[in-house]
């Protein structure tokens, strides 16, 4: 990298059992990460493919750090060692590369079908912003389109004119925020299921948009 290069930044994605978050953020700061952010969420995977994302239908958190691409890369690999992500129902983490967001009605997506950095197979991240009470309505249109489940994060403000927001994006109170693991191959499938069933052609049923996963932990078939 040259000295007028900018650096390669890494958004790390750890979702872990309540009460996890503080160990794990205190473990993260000794491996070079200086700040976190946590999020409430719960986990949704049907009976039956639990196994796939290590969650069920209780409360995660999910912890969001920033750090230089490789240092992001050792750093999440010690913790899922620390926190034992090779084990079911331990948690699951995963990288993806931070980059520029516009406005929705610019936003498109074009999804890579390639290997991941590590040769392994490939996952995206699908997100989608929704109404409150809709979230449910993507987890299930998601699901026939063949995920295996995903994680909801409310997305409130602490007042009722604050906003929360999420890569620089501004949510409103009273949103819901989707995040599905899928491998690649389905992921066009996914993302048009829920398209189609919440109307996100329409002004004001939502946003969604897809990223890369560049490195993944606790993840079972």
């Amino acid at each position: 990298m040259t000295p007028d290069s900018p650096q390669q930044i890494e958004l790390i994605y750890a979702i872990v059992n309540c009460e996890t978050a503080s160990r794990l953020i205190k473990y993260a700061k000794q491996h070079g990460i200086n700040g976190a952010t946590v999020f409430m969420g719960t986990g949704t995977v049907h009976r039956g493919v639990m196994s796939f994302l290590g969650l069920s239908d209780v409360r995660k958190e999910i912890v969001l750090m920033v750090a230089e691409k490789n240092a992001a890369y050792q750093a999440v690999e010690a913790i899922s060692r620390k926190f034992e992500f090779n084990k079911p129902n331990h948690g699951i983490a995963f990288t993806m590369s931070v980059c520029g967001l516009s406005g929705s009605s610019s936003m498109s997506c074009d999804i890579n079908l390639t290997r991941g950095d590590d040769g392994n197979t490939m996952y995206n991240i699908i997100t989608a912003i929704v109404e409150k009470g809709k979230a449910e309505d993507v987890i299930d249109a998601a699901t026939e389109a063949g995920s295996k489940g995903g994680t909801i994060i409310n997305a409130r403000g602490s007042g009722i004119h604050e906003t929360s927001k999420l890569f620089s994006m501004e949510i409103e109170p009273e949103k819901e925020i989707v995040l599905i693991l899928s491998e690649a191959e389905l992921t066009e499938t996914i993302v048009s299921s829920i398209s189609g069933r919440l109307k996100m052609d329409e002004p004001g049923n939502g946003i969604i948009y897809v990223q890369t996963a560049n490195k993944t932990y606790g993840l079972y078939k």
